[in-house]
C-alpha cells in the first residue's frame, strides 16, 4: 500500500533521468513544477515510452523535445 500527501510545490529545474522509472517520475514531478524543468538523459525515457512527447502534447501538455538542452519538459 502506499500513503500519499500533498499537495507539495514543485519548481521547474534541470535535472538527469538515470533510467526509465526515474525518468518517467521526471516528466510527471516536471509537469506538475511551475516554471520550466530540463531533463536531461532522455534516451533512457524515449526507449521505454514510444513516441512520449507527441502523446502527452495531445492531452494538453506543454512539452517540447530540444537538442541543445535534449529536452525542455
Amino acid at each position: 500500500s502506499a500513503v500519499i500527501s500533498g499537495p507539495a510545490k514543485l519548481q521547474g529545474s534541470k535535472v538527469t533521468a538515470t533510467d526509465l522509472r526515474a525518468g518517467a517520475a521526471l516528466v510527471i514531478a516536471g509537469l506538475l513544477a511551475e516554471g520550466r524543468t530540463e531533463i536531461h538523459g532522455v534516451e533512457h525515457i524515449e526507449r521505454g515510452y514510444s513516441k512520449i512527447i507527441e502523446k502527452l502534447s495531445a492531452i494538453g501538455a506543454d512539452i517540447t523535445r530540444s537538442s541543445a538542452a535534449e529536452t525542455n519538459i
